[in-house]
């Protein structure tokens, strides 16, 4: 696909090009695996944060709990950690395997309307499918170029895209609500902010975790008192 790209961007698809100095053209290839390279250091400092989060076990626990003056404090620290941990894990797995169902759909979409490889594209519509709003807005927009490529410029074309659509509007509306709102709903105008944050932060990790970590910090303060108030306010 890329390599399609690059050949009617610089005009090399069968067609007569315009002259052109070399240093002008767009190098394609050059572009993406720039990114790339941010990305992977994103990722590399996400997994070693991870990795030395889960060698330190529960030390952060025992330690705060040590220095709390009071047994309802060391109590109420216990308690909002194992609340955290239950609902995090929760909306994990629940997430998860909506996310798979996603990536299946999309993936035999595109087998039966005949788009180059399906397998690649239900990958990617299950990792999209982890950023709210953005990640299948970002979908649409890959589906569409796939299918393009791979169909032709036709009508045709917009067939996988429109069912790919219909999949995340199904799940987005109707499936999702009603496993996961039952627990907490976070407001959306947050949503966008924490993508944008953890983003400029960690790059499309941090894009991953956002919602999470957005979760953590409602349920820190819908458990304490002090912080009632602001939880109230990130919640949809």
């Amino acid at each position: 696909m890329l390599q399609q790209i690059q050949g009617i961007i610089t005009g090399s698809g069968g067609s007569v090009a315009l002259p052109q100095a070399p240093a002008a053209r767009f190098n394609l290839l050059g572009a993406l695996f720039s990114g790339t390279a941010a990305v992977a250091t994103g990722l590399f400092t996400m997994l070693l944060v991870l990795f030395y989060l889960l060698v330190s076990g529960e030390i952060f626990l025992r330690r705060m709990v040590e220095i709390l003056p009071t047994f309802g404090d060391k109590r109420q620290a216990v308690e909002t950690s194992l609340h955290i941990e239950q609902s995090v894990s929760v909306y994990l797995v629940t997430v998860t395997l909506i996310n798979i169902a996603v990536g299946l759909c999309t993936l035999c979409i595109m087998w039966a309307c005949g788009v180059a490889n399906p397998l690649l594209w239900g990958v990617i519509a299950l990792v999209l499918n982890y950023v709210p709003i953005i990640g299948p807005v970002i979908g649409v927009v890959i589906f569409l170029m796939a299918s393009v490529l791979s169909l032709g410029v036709d009508w045709w074309a917009l067939l996988p895209v429109g069912l790919y659509l219909g999949v995340h509007v199904i799940e987005g509306e109707f499936i999702t609500p009603l496993l996961v709102a039952r627990r907490f709903t976070i407001n959306p105008v947050v949503v966008i902010l924490a993508l944008i944050f953890w983003y400029w932060m960690w790059g499309v990790p941090g894009v991953i975790l956002a919602v999470p970590m957005l979760a953590v910090i409602k349920i820190v303060c819908d458990d304490l008192r002090p912080f009632r108030a602001f939880g109230r306010l990130l919640e949809g």
